[in-house]
Parts: structure tokens; sequence; C-alpha cells
């Protein structure tokens, strides 16, 4: 489909928005018109103030002044040409070679993601300032080869006039979820507010003794409820019908991307992304975050630039993922079709004779990739994560921040040794209070689940203990660290490994099994925490 065709059929869709709008507009006049008319004045101011207000929503959404325009990401760090010189040409190159113009501004972006927006006129008649999004963790794990195919398949979105034909696109999309997220909006508190008087209602009514009946909102919204569900259905027929156009378009800008990198390369990047997005997951959640609740972040530029030690240290498991994609199973709204479809598409191409050779990583595009990386974190990072200690490396940072997390998972089995028996929660008055026979009494006064806590007997003892040893074993861990004959050790390839000075790990376990047992034996313990001789 041509681009005339492509955005005539975008702006009846567009207008079909409108339609609709006008559509319920009048039925809220012949409504009200049908009341008076009919001589029901006792309900005709009712309806007409209600109709008034339910026609509020309906005619912001369609008759708004203007779409948001696009702004520069709130995370995102704007490169400069003199700042990224090989860049900045590398991506003139590749939008040369897609026979497009090339993006105006550049900014790089803490996300698994290459994006191409332009800020176009008059829905997309008239082309405008082309911006591209480059996802700093593309630079890290693929190779300027697999970084030529990402790229390229942006640019490929440039060349068909994808980024300025989606302007209009969006304004359809912005005009449903505007005027549906307005009416849901006037929904929800109208049946807060019923909600509100009737818990209060029935409170007056049991304070005077008085039977209480059920709390509900009851019809409460119902007209907004009912005036969004044509715009809901109409969004849904407008999505299935972009759909289509959407994904050809995705097929379209991979064929570029072939064309210009060529076949192999091409694939392997869209083999590597799903990936990446997973290894990006877990070391933000395991790794770069770790030291937020010890009140430590990563050295200087390792928040995001230390991704690359990940995967260099996991290798082989990410070979495995390579090896199998995704089995998505796309809904009917997903615009993007499925990696999998996308990269068998591509290895169905002929072989165009340039292979998959080695190529250096993608970040030699940048000058200092370090000095990128924090000057990112400076872009993205909150004022709060920015105010947060730096550790000296990641050792420090892995120490630091498990010690603070056994330490407070530990506190409370602390505080129930203070209540049960006016210890003072150390490892010593908790394990005298063992030895007192108070072990059951400290299990009752941690937090328990729904069904640990209507358990008794010898149910009971089997759904706390594992609760009691764990919060144990952080207390026992704790306390070996402060003595200086523990510490957590990095692992780049699983999770962080407790080493004791005198590599007593088997004998710690079983002196937490013997604790906790039936017939608690605190002596193997005792004996872990006796100063050395």
């Amino acid at each position: 489909m041509g681009s005339t065709l492509r955005a005539l059929r975008a702006l009846v869709l567009l207008l079909g928005f409108y339609l609709v709008g006008l559509v319920l507009l009048g039925a809220l006049g012949a409504l009200d018109w049908w009341i008076i008319g009919g001589g029901h004045f006792g309900a005709a101011l009712k309806i007409v103030v209600v109709s008034g207000i339910v026609a509020i929503p309906i005619l912001r959404g369609m008759f708004a002044v203007r779409s948001p325009r696009f702004e520069p990401p709130a995370d995102g760090l704007r490169v400069e040409e003199h700042q990224e010189p090989r860049l900045w040409a590398a991506v003139r190159r590749l939008a040369e070679q897609a026979g497009t113009r090339g993006p105006d501004e550049i900014y790089l972006v803490p996300h698994v993601n290459a994006a191409v927006y332009e800020q176009v006129r008059l829905l997309g008649l008239f082309p405008g300032r082309r911006v591209l999004l480059l996802g700093a963790p593309l630079l890290t794990g693929l190779d300027e080869a697999q970084l030529t195919g990402v790229l390229a398949h942006e640019f490929g979105h440039y060349a068909h006039a994808d980024p300025r034909l989606g302007a209009i696109d969006r304004r359809g999309f912005e005009r449903i979820s505007l005027t549906v997220g307005t009416l849901m909006g006037a929904s929800d508190a109208r049946r807060a507010d019923e909600l509100r008087r009737s818990e209060a209602k029935q409170a007056a009514r049991l304070a005077k003794g008085k039977s209480v009946r059920q709390v509900g909102a009851g019809s409460a919204g119902i007209s907004f409820r009912l005036a969004a569900r044509p715009f809901l259905w109409y969004g849904s027929f407008y999505v299935r019908v972009m759909r289509g156009s959407m994904r050809r378009q995705e097929y379209a800008a991979d064929l570029a991307a072939a064309r210009i990198a060529g076949r192999d390369a091409t694939a392997s990047a869209l083999r590597e992304i799903p990936v990446l997005d997973a290894a990006f997951d877990l070391y933000m959640s395991a790794y770069a975050t770790l030291g937020v609740r010890a009140g430590l972040l990563p050295p200087q530029g390792e928040v995001y630039g230390g991704l690359g030690r990940l995967l260099d240290a996991r290798s082989g498991e990410l070979d495995a993922l390579r090896a199998e994609l995704p089995d998505e199973q796309p809904s009917g709204y997903d615009t993007h079709p499925p990696i999998a479809e996308r990269v068998a598409r591509i290895e169905q191409l002929p072989d165009d004779g340039r292979g998959r050779h080695a190529a250096g990583p993608a970040l030699g595009l940048l000058v200092d990739p370090a000095a990128a990386f924090t000057a990112l974190e400076q872009a993205a990072l909150t004022s709060q994560a920015l105010g947060l200690r730096r550790a000296a490396d990641w050792p420090q940072l892995v120490h630091e921040s498990m010690t603070v997390y056994a330490t407070g998972s530990a506190e409370p089995l602390r505080q129930a040794v203070r209540e049960a028996t006016g210890g003072d929660g150390s490892a010593d008055s908790v394990l005298a209070a063992i030895e007192a026979g108070a072990l059951w009494q400290l299990a009752e006064r941690l937090p328990r689940s729904p069904q640990a806590a209507a358990a008794t007997g010898r149910a009971a003892r089997e759904l706390a203990r594992p609760q009691l040893r764990d919060m144990l074993s952080h207390l026992v861990v704790g306390e070996l660290i402060a003595r200086g004959r523990a510490h957590f050790e990095l692992s780049w390839t699983g999770s962080a490994v407790l080493r004791l000075a005198e590599d007593r790990s088997a004998p710690l376990e079983e002196a937490l099994d013997a604790a906790v047992a039936d017939v608690p034996d605190t002596a193997p313990l005792r004996g872990l925490l006796a100063p050395v001789a």
C-alpha cells in the first residue's frame, strides 16, 4: 500500500472516531428532547444535567486543542556530534544507504531499544525534526554489524515515511484514549463517592443499633461507563485495522536492514534482542540496584556500564538462549510480529555472500564509553539515586549490600526475643531464649502467612520452622560478619556467595538445623560463634 493510501486510510479511521462522538452527542440530545417534549418534567432536569456532564469528556476528547508534542526522553542523554563523532558518522552513513534523511538529534537511553520519531506538523503532511533513541545496552551487547542491522531497520521506517504518516495514527489513539480515560475516570470517581456515602450510612445504622446492609456503589457512574463503551469498541476496531499495516511496516524495515547490514547480521541482531533484554533485566535487579537498600550505588559509570561484565561471565548461558527464540503468543492488538517470525523471514532470504563475520563491539562507536555511561547516569537517575554513596568496586557493593540485607532480615527475630524474654536481640540472647524453651513462642511473634496463623500443633511447627531457620541464619551470618569471620563474595554467574573464614559452611547448615529441631540444640551454633583460639 502506497503512502498516499496509508495516509488516507488513517485519516478515515480518525474521522470515524469523530463520527462516533457526534452520534453519541446526538443520541444524548435526542434523549433530552424526548424527555422534555414528552412532558416528563420531574425527570427532565436530572436527565439533562446528567447528559451535559457525560457530554463534557466526549467533547474534550473530540476537540482538545492539540495532541501532546514529542518530548525528549526524561531519562535520555542528548549526544552532540562533537562529543561522539564516530557514532554520528555511522548514523549518517546508514541513513544515506537507506535513502533517507538522518536524525537531527540522538539520545542515549537506558533501555534495550532503538526507536525513531519525527516531530511532524499538520498530522504528518509536513516533515520535521527527526530523533533517534539509542539504547545503551545495545551498544554494550551488540557488535557493530548487529547494531548496523538495528539502526538500518529504524531508518527503513524513515525511508517508508512510517514516523511521519504514523502521526495520524497516534492522533486517533490519543483521542480514543483521552475520551475513554476521562469517561472511566469520572465513573470511578462517582463510584468511589457513592461507596463512601454507603459506608458512612451503614456506620450510622450500626451506631444506632440497626441492622447493617451490604455496602456497595450500586449503579453509580453507569452513564459514563455506557458512554465509554462505543469508544472502546471503536478503539478495538481501530487497532485491529492498523495492526496489519504496522506489521507490514516492520517486515519492510527488516528487509531494508538486511539489504544494508546483510542477511546474517540482521538475523543475528534480532536473535540477540530478547537475550539482551532478559540479561539487562537480571543485571538491573540483581546487580545495579542491589545496594539501594544499603544506600549504595555501583561505581561511577557502572550502573548501566556494568552490564558487559554479566554478559561476559554468562556467555555460555546466553548462547543457549540465543539458540531458541522466544515462543511468543501475540494478541490481536500486537503491532509487532513475533521475533521468531521476523527471524525466519530474514533467514529465508537468498544468501548475500556477506556471512556472519566477526565485528568489533558497538561500544567502539563511542569515544569514551565510561564517560558516556557516567553522563547517562546523571541524566537517567533520580536525584535520590544520585545522592546515594558510590561503592569503590563491585566486591564492596555486594558485601555491604548483602550484609545489610542479612541484618535487616533478622530484625523480626530480634524483636520477638525482646518481646518474649526481654533480651536485647543479640545472637546470644536469641540462643539463650531457645535454650530456655522459648523457640515456638518466638515463632508465634514472627510475621506469618494466614495458613501458618490458622495452623495448630505439629502443622504449625512445620510451617514455622523454615522461617525460624531462615531468620536465625541471617542473625548468625550478621554476627560472623561483624566479627570478621565471614564475607559475601561477588559472583557474576549466580547469587552472592557467603564465605566463612574457616570454610565451615557445612557445619553452619547443620548447626542451624539442630537449633530449630523439635528438641533444639544450640551447642553447634555457639561453637561456631565462639572466639577463635
